[in-house]
């Protein structure tokens, strides 16, 4: 019989021990975009990936495949600025290669390539300026930051420029504990599709929280829904932006201290698709480049099918439940409202918790 799921003690990636979360920013002067690292322990971490959208934005996907060598990662990067977010991974290897974390590939010390898959969102020109995204320095600076405390929510790291059916998307985290087996989610959630069912303002995910989780979030009330209701993109943000304001892709970490293969961090790293499409729709557009990574610490056991079929369970709601808190946590920028703003009765009693 298993047992009750109930979240971690911070609720959030961090949750699962020895992995570090760290986020940088910068917003203003045409600047709207950031990067989020999650550190793997000093030995790495087993890992997968899937990628469903139709338009991704990736780096070294392919050395998680379980039939290639490579076994273990460092770090997983997700960042802002589309392709050219990809520049920030060359800090995070710099201070891997600095502190001799890597894959082997010498017989001296140091002589090591340090394993940092990335994948990015679009965000550009939300904050004025085509151009401003993310290089190397974002990387080292989110790399620097990274703590296993709290994971800070929101407007922040990779969420800084996302947004989500129009308003302003951000950093969620959330965990659950199954078992004795932990596993944590953290989303940055920039969608083409809706988190917010357009017609009521209620969240998709938030029927998936855990006990007390999202007590206080209440539907909004009619004045708010109505106003709501003429407005679908927010205008300051996306006037004569053309296309590009129909670009976004959500992107996410799974994370266990369970022992998995390869092949069962791909699955687990799939699985998390299937929280995300809970919490927002449509999801895996064509102009979504959706993808989650999946790691696993091996600090705890092995998993039966049974066992693992219930870590999955728990994965897949621990994603739908990252999203919800990246929508309700995200602050108003760039033009784009948060949810918080533009429904303030459906988040009062929340607050006050």
């Amino acid at each position: 019989m298993t047992a009750p799921v109930r979240p971690g003690p911070r609720n959030s990636l961090t949750d699962v021990a020895g992995v570090r979360v760290g986020h940088h920013q910068r917003t203003g002067a045409g600047w709207l975009t950031g990067t989020t690292v999650v550190v793997a322990p000093p030995g790495g971490a087993v890992a997968g990936v899937d990628v469903r959208g139709g338009g991704p934005g990736t780096h070294e996907t392919d050395v998680l495949d379980p039939r290639n060598l490579v076994d273990r990662v460092n770090a997983i990067l997700l960042g802002g600025g589309s392709a050219y977010g990809l520049a920030a991974v060359a800090g995070v290897m710099d201070r891997l290669a600095d502190a001799g974390i890597g894959f082997s590939v010498g017989t001296e010390p140091g002589q090591v390539v340090p394993i940092v898959p990335a994948a990015v969102l679009f965000d550009l020109g939300r904050g004025g300026d085509f151009r401003a995204t993310p290089g190397p320095e974002f990387g080292a600076a989110a790399y620097d930051a990274a703590t296993d405390g709290p994971v800070a929510l929101g407007t922040v790291g990779a969420g800084t420029g996302a947004v989500a059916g129009g308003i302003k998307g951000g950093v969620g985290s959330a965990s659950a504990v199954v078992d004795g087996v932990t596993v944590g989610a953290l989303a940055v959630v920039n969608a083409v599709g809706y988190a917010v069912d357009p017609l009521t303002g209620e969240l998709y995910g938030a029927r998936f929280g855990l006990a007390g989780e999202f007590e206080g979030v209440r539907p909004p009330n009619q004045r708010e829904r109505a106003a709501a209701l003429e407005v679908t993109e927010a205008p300051a943000a996306t006037a004569d932006r053309g296309v590009a304001a129909s670009f976004h892709t959500t992107i996410g970490v799974l994370a266990t201290d369970a022992t998995l293969t390869k092949a069962q961090c791909q699955k687990l790293a799939g699985i998390g698709h299937d929280g995300m499409a809970r919490a927002i729709r449509p999801v895996h557009s064509m102009f979504d480049g959706d993808t989650v990574f999946a790691l696993a610490t091996c600090a705890g056991p092995g998993l039966d099918p049974v066992a693992f079929n219930a870590l999955l369970a728990a994965a897949a709601d621990a994603f739908t439940r990252a999203v919800v808190h990246g929508i309700l946590t995200a602050g108003s920028a760039g033009g784009y409202r948060g949810y918080a703003d533009i429904f303030p009765s459906a988040v009062q009693e929340w607050r006050r918790r």
